[in-house]
């Protein structure tokens, strides 16, 4: 039998570690204990020991998103993502660039590395869109993306949870659809602009949620988290 404390997590929520050291994203990790088995590691802790912090949290048994977010010639990207094959980590992000997708997906070979490309980010709304030169709104923007990942043959995209629904409508059940932008009912929305609560995630077709303040900047995470893992219950329930 499970124990409590077993059933109070969510292996489909990777907590984001946007934390500005490693030792802070250690400390983050041990008082959350069993309550979380997933993590997210960017780019902020990627040059000060994020590559060893995923080795030891594998080692721990839990799961690792590294969200490097690789983007450059086809050769570089390959490479890298070669080198990051044998960290033993779930999944890793590259943009959803055509050439840079298809360079990850041979880059990792026969491992099991799942490649995410990174669609539209969540920050970014029509008005951020129009200024960086899309004329495009955001949806056809990411499904013509979705499309590109489709054809590159990567194992699923990062989107905002607005679009999740028409993604997963579009795509094999074996597709990953990834979220960032989720919030609980009442959370500060911060710098994201496209964003839904876990459970319309979820509900909209989402396969895994990335969730950062909401649980590392609450005043008790643990508690935090725990509410959230029971709003996903909630959700299985009610769509069981």
């Amino acid at each position: 039998m499970m124990s409590e404390t077993a059933n109070m997590t969510d292996e489909r929520v990777f907590v984001a570690l946007d934390l500005p050291s490693v030792e802070e994203a250690r400390a983050l990790v041990e008082r959350l204990g069993e309550s979380v088995a997933s993590y997210k590691i960017g780019l902020q802790l990627l040059p000060i020991g994020g590559v060893q912090l995923g080795r030891d949290l594998r080692a721990m048994g839990k799961n690792v998103f590294l969200d490097f977010k690789f983007h450059d010639i086809d050769a570089t990207v390959e490479k890298a993502t070669r080198s990051i094959a044998g960290l033993d980590a779930q999944l890793l992000t590259v943009h959803a660039r055509p050439d840079v997708m298809r360079a990850a997906v041979k880059g990792k070979g026969s491992s099991s590395l799942k490649i995410l490309g990174v669609t539209v980010l969540t920050s970014l709304d029509q008005k951020a869109l129009e200024d960086i030169g899309y004329n495009d709104n955001a949806e056809n923007l990411v499904m013509r993306r979705v499309r590109q990942a489709l054809d590159a043959g990567v194992d699923g995209v990062v989107a905002s949870p607005l679009e999740a629904a028409a993604i997963r409508a579009a795509v094999p059940d074996s597709f990953l659809v990834v979220t960032p932008g989720v919030r609980p009912l009442g959370s500060d929305a911060g710098d994201q602009k496209r964003i839904a609560t876990p459970a319309a995630a979820l509900a909209s077709g989402a396969s895994h949620l990335v969730i950062g303040r909401p649980i590392t900047q609450a005043e008790d995470p643990v508690a935090a988290a725990r509410a959230i893992m029971a709003e996903i219950r909630s959700v299985d329930f009610r769509t069981a």
